[in-house]
């Protein structure tokens, strides 16, 4: 199992993930994105899902129209590790 991360590591990840801000009190980390429409909502929620499953850790999130809200937690750490730090770096990529 990873470890969580400290609130300064939390905070310091932070200031290099573009529109991802702290959701402490769901021990996590959160952002919405949205896109020209619900084709461009889908497409990028179906490469973060494929990139989710190879890491054998699932965001979560929820889809209306072109807008996709995410939340990352460890679960099993009871917060924030790195692994939802590297998914966050991957969404951020995938959605350009």
């Amino acid at each position: 199992m990873p470890d969580k991360l400290s609130q300064q590591e939390i905070d310091d990840a932070l200031t290099e993930l573009a529109g991802w801000q702290d959701a402490s009190a769901d021990s996590a980390i959160q952002k919405v994105f949205k896109f020209k429409d619900f084709a461009g909502a889908w497409s990028f929620m179906s490469a973060c899902a494929l990139m989710a499953e190879k890491m054998d850790h699932h965001p979560d999130w929820s889809n209306v129209y072109n807008k996709v809200d995410v939340k990352l937690t460890t679960h099993d750490a009871g917060g924030v590790t790195l692994r939802d730090i590297k998914l966050a770096r991957y969404m951020n990529e995938v959605a350009g």
